[in-house]
């Protein structure tokens, strides 16, 4: 089965001309064109992916997307026309797994689709789907805390921990790395394939996310530690 796409956005022209090129590219896609009726679409159709303009007649795509993300397990990836830190940090801070700033070429939108749904494991063609690799743990333990490659979860004793696809991929990296230092650009390389231009604040964002999530003190955090000047530390402690 193709993977399914629903395309959220007002601009009739530009999504006629998006969704001929990802259909060229062999996923089926859908097409909404106003907020106030996108977030029924989404969970009622349940595409593998929704991609969602922020600026949309009778909801923005951030009511949206805080609508239906605690509803809805599948990859949001969020378009802003406004490059602006706030509206790409909001976007994160209200679930969606990753942003990307119109105008977009083509291809850059599809390489960054193609890469969300590697890692998504509700599309089952996704290589997160698959057995991890060999030489990689399926499942890690500190304490009370695990998190399960295989299965995509994450627990805190009995507790189980809700996260977006792009939350869980940042989580499941520091904590394969637990003990040592990661930069932002050794983050971004990793998750989306680009480097820190030293504007970025994706990673902080979900950061923030996950501390909370984890039940981390924002303002002296010990689980997930910032290290001054050089990046994030995961905690091989601190979780009793």
């Amino acid at each position: 089965m193709k993977t399914r796409i629903l395309l959220v956005e007002d601009d009739e022209r530009l999504a006629k001309l998006t969704a001929e090129y990802l259909r060229k590219n062999d996923f089926e896609v859908l097409i909404e064109q106003r907020g106030n009726t996108a977030e029924a679409r989404i969970l009622a159709e349940r595409p593998d992916l929704v991609i969602l303009d922020v600026m949309l007649p009778g909801k923005d795509g951030f009511e949206v997307c805080r609508g239906v993300r605690s509803q809805y397990g599948g990859v949001i990836l969020m378009l802003t026309a406004r490059d602006e830190d706030f509206d790409q940090i909001l976007g994160l801070e209200l679930g969606a797994d990753d942003y990307i700033a119109k105008p977009v070429q083509p291809r850059l939108l599809l390489a960054r689709i193609k890469a969300l749904l590697r890692r998504s494991p509700v599309t089952s063609g996704s290589a997160a789907s698959e057995n991890p690799a060999p030489s990689e743990p399926a499942e890690l333990a500190f304490g009370r805390f695990r998190i399960s490659q295989g299965t995509r979860s994450t627990h805190l004793g009995d507790d189980a921990i809700d996260l977006t696809t792009a939350e869980f991929d940042l989580l499941w990296l520091l904590a394969r790395h637990a003990g040592s230092i990661l930069s932002r650009d050794d983050l971004l390389q990793e998750l989306r394939g680009i480097g820190f231009d030293g504007l970025d604040r994706s990673i902080d964002a979900r950061i923030s996310r996950l501390r909370r999530k984890l039940g981390d003190d924002p303002e002296n955090p010990t689980r997930i530690k910032t290290v001054r000047g050089k990046g994030y530390l995961f905690s091989k402690h601190d979780w009793q």
